[in-house]
């Protein structure tokens, strides 16, 4: 199970080492968490002396995500919105906004995400992005290898599944989900496109994130996804920043 909501409100950080190092120092920062769930990263980040708001495009999420703030004791904004239509009153009015994992795959329209991204920010403002690398998503199986997800394209992948990434025990109506694939050339060209300036991209060959759970654990925790002497990114990570004058 990925979540665990007794250990959050005992007090368990959520939040990974690739995030926290591009934040940086968020102490009295106002931040935008972009599909933010239920709000547990969220309130991490509140627990990290931010103001934080959360977004997220389901209503029973948000709902969820009040009830875990109240029950945590830890103050933040949650707001119901598609994180491709934000709404106008967040303009400009955040020094960071935050993505993190299983963020892209559920965007059709990558430019008017990375418009939205933009226009919260404040002049200087940052876009920390963490998600999974385009050619992870290609991976169906690891043993046996069996890859058959495009790389990028962004046109509509359609699949029925009976369970959810968060519990694939759980049992579950069958039902449709849409996923979207984005390069990392898409990426990076979208947020360009909006005026972003991109001062860090990496990815990641090495993690802890159990999202990646398909690959084997080694032994000091984390997975790898080896490909012939060497191995594949499982992640990747982008940093950018908003002109520091507002343009007109």
């Amino acid at each position: 199970m990925l979540y665990d909501v007794d250990s959050f409100l005992a007090g368990r950080q959520t939040l990974y080492g690739i995030e926290l190092e591009l934040a940086g120092d968020v102490t009295g920062q106002d931040v935008l968490h972009l599909q933010c769930h239920f709000g547990m990263d969220t309130l991490n980040w509140a627990r990290l002396g931010a103001r934080v708001t959360g977004v997220d495009f389901s209503s029973a999420a948000i709902v969820r995500a009040r009830e875990l703030a109240e029950l945590a004791g830890l103050t933040a904004d949650f707001v119901e919105a598609d994180t491709q239509n934000l709404p106008s009153y967040l303009a400009g009015g955040f020094d960071l906004v935050i993505a993190t994992y299983g963020v892209l795959c559920w965007i059709a329209d990558l430019d008017a995400w990375m418009r939205g991204a933009a226009m919260a920010l404040r002049p200087g403002g940052r876009l920390v992005l963490v998600d999974l690398h385009p050619a992870y998503q290609t991976l169906a199986s690891y043993e046996p290898f069996v890859a058959d997800w495009p790389y990028g394209g962004g046109e509509p992948q359609r699949e029925v599944v009976t369970g959810t990434y968060a519990d694939p025990d759980l049992p579950m109506t069958a039902q449709e989900v849409v996923q979207y694939p984005h390069s990392v050339g898409e990426i990076v060209t979208a947020a360009a496109g909006a005026g972003l300036v991109i001062d860090r991209l990496d990815e990641h060959t090495e993690v802890e994130f159990p999202g990646s759970r398909i690959l084997p654990e080694g032994p000091d925790g984390t997975r790898r996804f080896p490909f012939g002497d060497t191995y594949l990114p499982i992640l990747y990570s982008l940093r950018a920043r908003s002109p520091r004058t507002a343009t007109t």
